[in-house]
């Protein structure tokens, strides 16, 4: 699993260690900031730089935290644009996921086109921009190393690319395979934000095969070790996947960035969920199926495995706390603890000590719901504190409508908790694949000694039909909060309710004077008092934010910066742009327009058509999937699509007929949610009609199948 690419080692498998856990509390801010003006010491995980930001997550320890506190909570409603750059003259299309790093006052950042950008902190203007040859891909981060010069990034076709740092000049460009048959192929480089330290690179990939994280000689590409998230035979954790076929053992790919501690020479790299055949289906891989939704530690300097910790076994819900790891030094039990935060999609926080993987807050293996076919796991890992958000879908009563309700079921599914298990009938649960945290980069303040988390509300409907990794209903709410965890209990702060998920790409940046800075989907920066969530400024950007916040100094002035480009998850409509912003105190560039903002309720299929110009005016058939002319197809169905037409728009005061075909042979409903307008339940050739008086937008969907959804929209 450790080796030098070009060297075949056999290793023998052995049993895999269970981690004693330890209990305990405590807690303290993890030492005083760096002094003003300093840099962040990249030989240590957790200093508190705060002249640069040199690197995503801020330091090696992703505290994506900054010493800096002249911008504090008495000035920072006088926060203006010192300057905006259009980076790619303009461009509002594209998927922009990179986060700005910034070194000697230099910003670089990566466009939704695969270029790369440095920036001058102070002015706004392009120092140099390297266009990519390569083509479009998403990327999350560069990675720069002062001391070789040299700014990192990857393009298409499994590149590396070194550039000059000052002028942008290709320094080399190392190419790994590209073909998945070739025995030193590691699989697609690309989104992952690349890592530096001590003339090392390190370097994640994902491509739905084996997953490998690995390390690389910063001064040629060269691979030094790597380590496969699913296992071959002969390989430390093969067994976990019982008898399962070698093309069922696909996935578990480190799609984010580590964390690095130099003082006990780790490397803390988190793996995906299984994607071999469907993500929803476990039948044919039995076992805990390792390091599938795993934490791994491996020694830094020869990708030796330490330790793991698994926090979803045999997933089957596309649960996978793929976020990068946090760093944090807390007092528990009176003496310090090195603890690693991982988490986390589950909406719970597991607290490990750093050296050796134990828990020393303690986490239990719960015994959950289990189906035999889905060779579900008898037990699931719970902190003993529990989660950070709601583990169960809130049924509540149609027409008790409170809008924006975030654990509120979609009516007419059967409903249930995390870890239950589903088969053909689509179980909703809480939180979703979408929703605890996600992708976005996290904390921790060495200041109030919270560590800080955006999260998502959003159920997913779990079963084996569903194509990929599980059904956001149509016509739930998809919104947000931000979370403030004491690491040293693991027991929440406080909870902010947030009218966007906050779980894509939304990093959390928090400085000393005890500002927390977050960017939203509809575009808006803001900034929050850290010990309580108070909003205390915005400011809009014009496109939707999916990167961190940064801050820096510059000749003795704090500037905050952020990227505004926007991506498709989790609002398609999410809009898009390529803004690059730096505020300062007294800052003059006003404003950009307010973007249309993305819906806050997952759409139906389809286009917009108007009542009156269907084939039967003003009348949806239910479980029958459109045709092109918006006719009814000739097979019932349950698809989610499965309503013609799936999206009416028709004026105030219009009488809406719902018809079950005569020729179905399961009984249909048309719910409205949430408000409970109307319940229809038709047997086949029944009819029934709703007047819609007020002007809105009403969902509805079928009892024969939930996913079914419709919508009318009155004007």
């Amino acid at each position: 699993m450790h080796k030098k690419l070009t060297t075949a080692v056999s290793l023998t498998a052995v049993a895999l260690a269970t981690a004693a856990f330890l209990h305990g509390c405590g807690g303290s801010n993890g030492g005083p900031a760096n002094a003003a003006g300093a840099a962040v010491d990249l030989q240590n995980c957790c200093t508190a730089g705060d002249k640069d930001f040199p690197k995503v997550g801020g330091n090696l320890g992703n505290q994506n935290y900054s010493a800096l506190a002249q911008i504090g909570k008495q000035n920072v409603a006088n926060l203006g644009g010192a300057w905006t750059n259009r980076i790619e003259g303009g461009l509002n299309t594209g998927t922009n996921q990179s986060t700005t790093v910034v070194v000697d006052g230099v910003i670089y950042i990566e466009s939704a086109l695969g270029n790369v950008i440095a920036v001058d902190g102070k002015t706004g203007a392009t120092k140099w921009k390297w266009t990519t040859p390569y083509g479009v891909i998403t990327r999350r981060g560069v990675a720069v190393a002062k001391d070789l010069g040299l700014v990192y990034t990857v393009a298409n076709g499994n590149r590396l690319v070194a550039l000059n740092k000052d002028t942008g000049a290709v320094a080399w460009i190392k190419q790994y395979p590209t073909d998945a048959t070739d025995p030193n192929y590691l699989g697609a480089v690309q989104k992952v934000a690349i890592v530096y330290h001590n003339r090392r690179l390190h370097v994640g990939t994902n491509d739905g095969n084996r997953g490998a994280a690995f390390a690389a000689d910063a001064t040629n590409g060269n691979v030094l070790n790597y380590f496969w998230g699913i296992p071959r035979q002969g390989e430390r954790g093969y067994e976990t996947w019982g008898g399962a076929e070698e093309a069922k053992r696909t996935g578990a790919t480190p799609w984010i960035h580590p964390a690095v501690d130099p003082e006990l020479n780790l490397v803390y790299w988190t793996f995906g969920n299984v994607r071999g055949g469907s993500s929803q289906d476990g039948s044919e891989r039995p076992g805990q199926n390792l390091f599938s939704n795993s934490i791994v530690a491996l020694e830094l300097t020869t990708g030796a495995y330490k330790w793991h910790f698994q926090s979803v076994h045999h997933d089957i819900w596309d649960m996978d706390n793929v976020m990068s790891p946090v760093l944090a030094d807390v007092q528990i039990e009176g003496r310090e603890r090195k603890v690693v935060i991982y988490g986390s999609k589950t909406g719970m926080y597991y607290i490990l000590d750093r050296k050796d993987g134990s828990a020393p807050l303690g986490i239990e293996e719960r015994p959950v719901k289990q189906d035999a076919r889905q060779a579900t796991w008898p037990t699931q890992p719970y902190p003993k504190q529990g989660g950070f958000t709601e583990l169960c879908v809130v049924q509540q009563p149609l027409g008790t409508e409170v809008p924006g309700d975030p654990n509120r079921a979609v009516p007419n599914y059967q409903t249930g908790c995390l870890f239950d298990p589903h088969w053909d009938i689509p179980i909703l649960s809480m939180p979703g694949h979408g929703g605890g945290a996600n992708w976005n980069h996290q904390s921790f303040s060495r200041s109030t000694g919270l560590v800080y988390t955006g999260m998502g509300y959003v159920g997913a409907a779990h079963s084996l039909s569903e194509s990929s990794n599980g059904l956001r209903p149509p016509g739930s709410y998809v919104t947000g909060a931000v979370v403030a965890v004491d690491p040293s209990t693991n027991l929440v702060r406080w909870k902010k309710q947030m009218p966007y998920s906050l779980a894509h790409g939304n990093g959390i940046l928090t400085t000393a004077s005890n500002l927390l800075f977050i960017g939203q989907p509809d575009g808006n920066l803001l900034a929050m008092e850290a010990e309580n969530g108070r909003e205390l400024w915005r400011f809009q950007t014009g496109a939707s934010i999916s990167a961190s916040p940064v801050t820096y100094q510059i000749d003795g002035e704090q500037y905050v910066a952020v990227y505004a480009g926007g991506t498709s998850i989790p609002y398609s409509d999410a809009p898009r742009g390529d803004h690059l912003w730096a505020f300062k105190v007294g800052g003059t560039v006003a404003p950009a327009p307010a973007p249309i903002p993305p819906q806050v309720r997952r759409p139906v299929s389809g286009n917009p058509v108007e009542g009156a110009a269907l084939p039967t005016p003003n009348t949806v058939i239910l479980g029958r999937i459109p045709t092109a002319t918006n006719a009814p197809g000739a097979v019932e169905s349950g698809a989610v699509n499965a309503v013609t037409p799936t999206w009416m728009r028709v004026p105030a005061n219009t009488t809406v007929t719902f018809t079950n075909p005569a020729d179905n042979t399961g009984v249909h409903c048309a719910t409205q949610f949430f408000e409970g307008r109307f319940n229809f339940r038709l047997a086949p050739g029944q009819s029934a009609q709703h007047t819609f008086d007020k002007p809105g937008e009403y969902f509805y969907n079928d009892c024969y199948s939930p996913r079914s959804t419709g919508k009318v929209v009155v004007y």
